[in-house]
């Protein structure tokens, strides 16, 4: 099972596999080797280990300054895990069996939290304002159950949001941005943000400045901010 969940997790753009490990002692062996200049961001966790609970672990962790996110990979379902789990900051929770959809929208929500959290340069001393927070939050709530236009994928679709969002609020990102970030064409990226458009997520304004014509740009509608 944790070879298909990191077979999965290598399909999706924007994250890289750090490694796998089957009990808790591995788990903390792994995270205390991990090079300096590249730490453990996320550990997918299941909470039923041969050796010792998962939020047994996430507690160790903690208590360890350990700063990381998790989500919880799991069949648990009782309530008093559910909330042990939100205390120490697990960020999501994800009931087993799930089809690898599911999987990877849960990956691509958390990516969605990271860019809004980290859009403006990566600074975490940054202040944040009240929409910063609730941008972040509404990323992880998000769903993609709704179908898509045809021709529209759900992984380029979350790879332009990704990258609206990472231009910042303030500064927008144009189709030609867009489709640098996501490896698309100028085409490609600008039907993903007029669908984005259409739906209320983004809205247009016109960039001025340089020579020539004004660009127009897409920043996150206001009723999402």
């Amino acid at each position: 099972m944790a070879a298909a969940h990191a077979q999965y997790v290598t399909g999706v753009r924007g994250l890289v596999l750090a490694g796998t490990a089957g009990t808790v002692r591995d788990a903390v062996r792994a995270l205390r080797s991990a090079p300096r200049d590249a730490p453990v961001d996320l550990v997918l966790l299941d909470l039923d280990l041969p050796d010792g609970h998962g939020l047994d672990l996430v507690r160790s962790l903690r208590a360890a300054k350990w700063t990381g996110d998790v989500i919880a990979v799991t069949s648990t379902r009782d309530l008093v895990a559910v909330r042990a789990a939100v205390s120490l900051g697990v960020v999501q929770y994800l009931l087993k069996p799930f089809t690898r959809r599911s999987f990877e929208e849960k990956l691509a929500r958390y990516l969605d939290f990271r860019a809004q959290l980290h859009g403006e340069g990566g600074a975490d001393e940054a202040p944040l304002d009240q929409g910063d927070v609730d941008r972040a939050f509404a990323a992880l709530r998000s769903s993609t159950g709704a179908a898509l236009p045809s021709g529209l994928a759900q992984e380029t679709l979350d790879s332009v949001r990704r990258a609206v969002a990472a231009a910042g609020p303030a500064a927008g990102a144009s189709a030609s941005e867009v489709a640098t970030a996501c490896g698309t064409s100028r085409v490609t990226a600008r039907r993903y943000l007029e669908h984005l458009t259409e739906a209320g997520e983004l809205e247009r304004h016109q960039r001025y400045g340089g020579t020539g014509r004004p660009e127009v740009e897409y920043r996150s509608a206001q009723r999402h901010r």
